[in-house]
């Protein structure tokens, strides 16, 4: 089998693989580093057992769902407690209830959600902690 015009094809072929790959071999060993979460604000430092609504490995990826289910609960079933796992009832509350022991946003939700370039829409609606802080005292 006779391959016509067998070099430009090559050509063709090596700088599309080129320009296909380059922005990953162009940004390998970039990568940012994992950013440290911070939980070291004065209600966790409290707790004598630290415990989540959720475990904390659940917690790590599925926040969001434990977020949306408590949004929809309270909002179409008016429906404000919940057990947690560990079976104290909780308000489901985002800034109530997971911003009392999580009051670090900044250094607690903001890096992770920037590390994986993820804009939550939890504060289109909810007050962000410095925001409620401000209100209470005016």
């Amino acid at each position: 089998m006779k391959l016509y015009d067998g070099k430009i094809i090559l050509l063709g072929l090596a700088v599309f693989v080129g320009l296909f790959t380059f922005p990953f071999w162009f940004n390998m060993g970039k990568a940012a580093p994992v950013p440290e979460i911070l939980t070291d604000t004065p209600v966790i430092a409290k707790m004598a057992v630290k415990q989540c609504v959720r475990p904390t490995d659940f917690m790590k990826a599925g926040h969001m769902q434990v977020l949306n289910e408590w949004r929809d609960t309270v909002v179409r079933d008016n429906n404000r407690v919940a057990p947690g796992t560990d079976g104290v009832m909780r308000e489901m509350s985002l800034t109530k209830t997971c911003m009392e022991c999580h009051s670090n946003k900044a250094e607690f939700c903001d890096r992770c959600h920037n590390y994986v370039s993820v804009a939550p829409y939890c504060w289109n609606c909810h007050l962000e902690p410095k925001d409620l802080a401000a209100k209470e005292k005016a």
